[in-house]
């Protein structure tokens, strides 16, 4: 591949991996390692793609892939994550493309069948058809979490507005 195909899929991609990860992972250092990991293995392997829907669905599946096998990793277990941090230190966290937003860090809260589902939905503009080929899920599957995890994400909301009043 000649360098300007390099630049144009970093740029194409390496946010949507970024966000994606960190959803995951909630460590910036970490959702960067992730997003650079799937970058690579793009780049080394060059798989063909019936379109561009595909060749966006595969960068996010590699980059869950790769998040669920750091998630697992000896060193992933023996760290502190960000779900330590303090609520009023969350908001000196950063992420790529995305504007801070308490709702957001309200999404990253939630158990990973509903964050998954919502975070594609709603910050990544992923059809539900979409969801569940990603997340090799079934539709039906994705929708009842799609529901639960907005009625989670609206109960943990309505918890953070009491505490603030």
């Amino acid at each position: 591949m000649i360098q300007s195909q390099v630049e144009e899929y970093f740029l194409k991609y390496y946010k949507v991996c970024c966000r994606v990860a960190f959803t995951l992972v909630k460590n910036q250092a970490d959702a960067e390692d992730v997003a650079q990991e799937a970058l690579l293995r793009f780049l080394l392997y060059q798989p063909v793609f019936s379109g561009e829907e595909h060749e966006r669905a595969w960068m996010v599946r590699t980059a869950i892939n790769l998040c669920k096998d750091l998630l697992k990793s000896k060193w992933h277990k023996t760290t502190v994550g960000i779900e330590a941090v303090a609520q009023e230190e969350s908001a000196s966290f950063w992420m790529p493309g995305v504007e801070a937003d308490d709702t957001l860090f309200a999404v990253m809260e939630l158990p990973e069948r509903y964050r998954n589902c919502l975070y594609l939905f709603y910050y990544e503009d992923y059809s539900i058809r979409e969801i569940a080929q990603i997340l090799e899920k079934p539709e039906n599957t994705i929708k009842t979490n799609l529901k639960r995890g907005r009625e989670a994400l609206r109960t943990k909301l309505l918890e953070r507005r009491d505490l603030c009043h």
